[in-house]
């Protein structure tokens, strides 16, 4: 697998292509990509590289203070990225938009908007019940949720109401539609998660070559 960007979800927005069709696109910033270490398999078992990503921050601790210090890089956040190209890099080096290429696809991890407590309805996409026919207060409210005497338990993983968003999410086989590679800048078509100003990796596509 090649290796991946750490970027900041800028907006979204559209491009025109020559025809005149409107393309709903998601900007994203990967300026300030640093490598810092290099995993390899005679010391760690295993073979990948660990990007930086400048951002600055209040909440550093020590060890993470000299672990920026040692390899003079300006502290920020850290993803590691499974590749078999470890030699072609070395730590400190400067990742921009150029290992991308228009047309390529990609996948886009990031945490999605955190909705807070939210019904069934809104979770889990549920049905509502009758609006009439004797149901009087329960028109937004989910079904049953226990069982018979065996197990006499309500199962594991039940949707159910409560705390809506905020996970990592994966969108994937997103294409790169157009690349200023003077600000940094990827589009991709379509949305990804988060809003703008969080952060989110990028990688090239499993599924799609």
């Amino acid at each position: 697998m090649s290796i991946g960007l750490i970027g900041t979800k800028s907006g979204m927005s559209r491009l025109f292509t020559e025809e005149g069709q409107s393309i709903p696109v998601t900007a994203i910033s990967i300026a300030g990509n640093f490598i810092s270490d290099i995993k390899t398999s005679e010391r760690d078992g295993y073979e990948a590289l660990v990007v930086s990503k400048i951002k600055k921050s209040n909440n550093r601790n020590k060890s993470q203070v000299e672990y920026f210090k040692k390899r003079d890089i300006q502290p920020g956040i850290l993803a590691e990225f499974k590749t078999k190209d470890i030699d072609d890099h070395q730590i400190g080096s400067h990742l921009t938009a150029d290992i991308f290429e228009i047309g390529q696809y990609v996948d886009v991890t990031g945490t999605s908007k955190g909705k807070g407590y939210a019904g069934v309805i809104k979770r889990h996409n549920f049905k509502m019940q009758d609006a009439t026919h004797g149901n009087s207060l329960a028109h937004r409210a989910h079904g049953s949720i226990g069982q018979c005497q065996t197990p006499g338990r309500v199962w594991k993983g039940k949707k159910m109401s409560g705390h809506m968003g905020n996970v990592q999410k994966t969108i994937q086989s997103l294409e790169i539609v157009e690349l200023d590679k003077e600000n940094n800048l990827i589009f991709v078509k379509g949305s990804i998660p988060g809003f703008n100003g969080s952060t989110v990796k990028i990688k090239p596509s499993i599924k799609k070559s």
